[in-house]
């Protein structure tokens, strides 16, 4: 839509279209209808509050079922005179019931609820199908990075920390390591149960109580709960659920944001040093001005949107959590905008995605950099005179190679130099090179996939 105030209906719509019937106004009422109609179920069925000859579960099922965004319209409208959202869902259904002719049934809809007792195991039922989806991106992700990993298991790649050249590595350890970073995520996300609640005014069971003393409402909300919503119950509430399952979710989506932040900024520094190409999109264009460029745009775009997400669910994570007393609305706007955190992650992890399916390794770049910086052979040089008693290792090292460029010929000839290591080893330390230098980098990759699989 090219007047979509938010890039997400508009600009990134084909990016987010699977959350847009779910975490929509549309969904948000849908789902509303649908828990309306389990608990009236729910009460006439299972606890028998009424009995009806004429009981049919499948007109009120319908009700749910058959709800689409006409439906969503007639309710908006009947909320134009109620000014409350969650009576406008009641009221829709009570209009139903009478063209159904069940009107006699229809004062047992919403029965002993608060408005929160629906919205709440509505939101529940959004964010247990959003948090599929997420599980299910991320496991892609994960996917990826786990077969670069397998291709360049064995590609020694220079390391940087703090930018300056570091301990080579292998390509497909550094992806591994992303990858079992957001393993740890994906898991916690997927295994988080979603709890919900349905228990009054506030949180008592009040009025359930007060008409009917003999039921143990608190088996009952437990039991349609998990029966009826297949959701974890919550009995230790005010009016509103204090909405801990959305923070745990959302809490590990914002540590897996972070760590494809970290993936799309270390792909760009690659691409910038030249160790990954890009694949070019005949008809694209990089720049405006220069020709030349293929610019890391996917990864750039990723870490934008997953910024905006990762702000977003860090608001959502502690401000759902605070209610005055035993009720106040603030949660119920911010809740409007959990669509739109699934939204951003959603554009984050896709374009993740594209750059990575877009790049190719340069190995001679990554070979010109080891070739070209012999003192990475320092550490393990020095490590080696500790271990056989060589004076001052460390510093004799330093004076050697900090901030200056030493050849293979001025490594041979330090070498040569120390006076207690073996013949052997020296022959050893002669023939490493930053190439050869990777430790266990290879070992480890086949690691992560022996732990993932038992």
């Amino acid at each position: 839509m090219i007047n979509a105030l938010t890039a997400l209906d508009g600009r990134y719509a084909r990016l987010t279209k699977e959350f847009a019937d779910i975490f929509s106004e549309y969904g948000l009422i849908k789902h509303r209808v649908f828990v309306e109609i389990e608990w009236l179920k729910f009460i006439l069925i299972d606890l028998k509050l009424e009995s009806f000859e004429d009981l049919n579960t499948e007109m009120l099922d319908n009700i749910a079922q058959t709800f689409d965004q006409e439906d969503a319209r007639k309710v908006k409208e009947i909320e134009k005179q109620t000014n409350h959202d969650v009576k406008a869902v009641e009221y829709f259904i009570k209009n139903k019931l009478d063209l159904l002719g069940l009107s006699h049934m229809k004062e047992w809809v919403h029965f002993a609820c608060t408005s929160d007792d629906i919205n709440n195991t509505s939101y529940a039922l959004m964010l247990k199908k959003g948090k599929e989806i997420v599980v299910a991106l991320l496991r892609q992700l994960i996917f990826d990075l786990e077969q670069k990993a397998i291709q360049y298991k064995s590609i020694p790649m220079m390391s940087r920390t703090h930018g300056q050249p570091a301990s080579p590595t292998t390509v497909g350890k550094e992806f591994i390591n992303f990858a079992w970073r957001l393993l740890q995520e994906a898991d916690i996300i997927e295994q988080t149960k979603v709890q919900a609640k349905i228990n009054g005014a506030t949180g008592n069971y009040n009025a359930h109580y007060f008409v009917y003393p003999e039921i143990n409402w608190i088996k009952a909300s437990q039991r349609f709960i998990t029966s009826h919503l297949n959701l974890a119950p919550i009995f230790f509430t005010t009016q509103v659920n204090p909405n801990h399952s959305i923070a745990f979710v959302l809490h590990a989506m914002i540590r897996a944001g972070a760590t494809i932040i970290d993936l799309d900024r270390d792909m760009w520094g690659y691409i910038s040093l030249g160790y990954f190409t890009q694949r070019v999109k005949e008809g694209e264009t990089g720049s405006s001005t220069m020709p030349h460029k293929v610019n890391p745009i996917d990864f750039e775009n990723s870490e934008g949107n997953m910024g905006i997400a990762i702000s977003m669910m860090e608001h959502l994570c502690v401000k759902l959590q605070k209610s005055r007393f035993q009720r106040d609305l603030t949660d119920s706007t911010v809740l409007r905008s959990l669509g739109s955190v699934f939204g951003f992650f959603a554009i984050g992890v896709k374009n993740a995605l594209k750059g990575l399916s877009k790049i190719d390794l340069n190995n001679k770049a990554i070979q010109k950099d080891l070739d070209n910086n012999q003192e990475l052979l320092a550490e393990p040089f020095q490590t080696a005179m500790r271990i056989f008693g060589e004076e001052n290792p460390y510093e004799r090292l330093k004076e050697l190679t900090r901030g200056q460029k030493i050849t293979k010929k001025d490594l041979v000839k330090f070498v040569d130099s120390l006076e207690k290591v073996p013949l052997d080893f020296k022959e050893r330390m002669k023939s490493l090179t930053p190439e050869t230098y990777v430790g266990l980098a290879q070992e480890l990759v086949d690691l992560y996939f022996k732990q993932k699989k038992g």
